[in-house]
């Protein structure tokens, strides 16, 4: 069976001529994966991916890639780096990356990334006076993976998210609109070192996009960190694909609503604090502006304000799906026990960047889990059995559950392509 070539275009995700809540054919499911920001911990959603990858290439015998699966990949900050290496074309026309190399980028180039000098206080001194990184390896880096390949060239379709701090919106880079825009065709290379510029520790980007076959100026862009604007980008892919079907809504009048019931969804963190090793309004009720930046290592107003914005899009998106009664449409994998180095962003020594892969493994042993938002906590989901009895799944058996449908869920699209 031939690997998918460069997936679906915008017009042809495949949402037509199915009624509202019916159970769609396979060839009609759009496939949706997303990896939230979060700094070196991205090493923790590439070990899943590493995990998914191989399974899905056990299950269909064949040297396939993660990108060869998703109709639609978004990623934020790191997530977008992983997002690109996913599905930039690389030789042997496969991406530039699978996901076991990923993981060995991550091994290799975070320490000379984050350098372990500035990671402590001494990094926080001097990003009071700038960036507490120069950023000059990563871009390096990532110009000489990518070089000159437009998101416009991507083998499927990916959503990334930045940050325009002279307009004081989101931009957000997706390779439908640059294949229909040339003024929004920009570098891959520009988008990753765009959303990756977490303020403090990264300078913010500048470039231009030209289109000269219409005389129209340059359109350029001042961005930062797409974490300002969704650290966890699941909505952001799911109004992609919501653009989508409203349009398919509006030529058919059969269909009636935008049916969410066709998405089927891998939603991926970076992990996140263990309570136990945050703050309490006593501790905070005195902070200044120098104890909200920076505290033990860490910087409380950021990792509230990333933290925050991930669990609310995954209660946003999970209560869609319970409405839907679709839940195991949405399957979404987060750590809330980080404790130490693990929860920091920067902190690449070869100690803690081994600690992040143990912990991205051992998650495949942990429950399938949810966000409680009464308890402020990740627990166990419960499923019914076969005796209607209650009791839990691990997220590496949901996995392999979920590679099973996206085997399944190409192979419907393969055959509706030589048809």
């Amino acid at each position: 069976m031939e690997t998918r070539e460069s997936n679906l275009a915008p017009s042809d995700f495949p949402t037509k001529d199915v009624q509202p809540n019916s159970s769609p054919p396979l060839e009609c499911i759009v496939t949706v994966l997303s990896i939230d920001g979060g700094g070196v911990r991205g090493i923790i959603p590439a070990k899943i991916l590493e995990f998914l990858e191989k399974k899905l290439q056990e299950i269909d015998k064949e040297d396939t890639r993660i990108a060869d699966y998703f109709d639609l990949i978004a990623g934020t900050s790191t997530g977008g780096l992983m997002t690109t290496m996913l599905a930039a074309p690389g030789p042997d026309d496969k991406p530039l990356f699978s996901a076991k190399q990923i993981v060995e980028f991550y091994r290799e180039h975070s320490p000379k990334i984050f350098p372990s000098m500035w990671c402590g206080f001494l990094g926080f001194v001097r990003s009071l006076f700038g960036p507490r990184y120069t950023g000059r390896y990563l871009r390096d880096i990532i110009e000489k993976k990518l070089k000159e390949t437009r998101i416009s060239e991507t083998r499927t379709y990916i959503v990334i998210p930045t940050f325009d701090i002279k307009l004081l919106q989101p931009a957000i880079f997706s390779t439908s609109e640059g294949r229909k825009n040339k003024l929004k065709d920009a570098r891959l290379s520009d988008i990753c070192i765009s959303t990756s510029a977490a303020p403090t520790f990264f300078p913010a980007h500048n470039f231009k996009i030209k289109d000269d076959s219409n005389g129209e100026p340059p359109r350029e862009f001042h961005l930062i960190d797409g974490g300002v604007a969704a650290n966890n980008p699941t909505l952001l892919a799911i109004n992609q694909v919501r653009r989508r079907m409203i349009l398919d809504r509006d030529n058919n009048s059969n269909v009636k609503a935008v049916d969410y019931g066709k998405l089927f969804i891998l939603s991926l963190g970076t992990g996140s604090a263990a309570p136990d090793q945050n703050y309490e309004a006593p501790q905070v009720a005195k902070w200044g502006m120098f104890r909200w930046f920076y505290s033990n290592g860490k910087s409380p107003l950021m990792e509230a304000f990333n933290q925050a914005s991930s669990d609310m899009v995954d209660i946003h998106v999970h209560a869609l799906f319970q409405e839907l009664d679709k839940q195991d449409n949405y399957f979404r994998i987060q750590d809330d026990q980080l404790k130490g180095d693990t929860a920091s962003l920067d902190i690449s020594s070869k100690a803690n960047l081994e600690d992040l892969e143990k912990i991205g493994d051992g998650l495949l042993q942990k429950p399938v889990s949810r966000v409680n938002l009464d308890k402020g906590i990740i627990e166990p989901v419960k499923f019914e059995d076969s005796k209607n009895k209650e009791k839990t799944k691990t997220n590496e058996e949901q996995l392999i559950n979920f590679a099973k449908k996206l085997s399944d869920i190409r192979k419907a699209k393969l055959e509706k392509l030589k048809k």
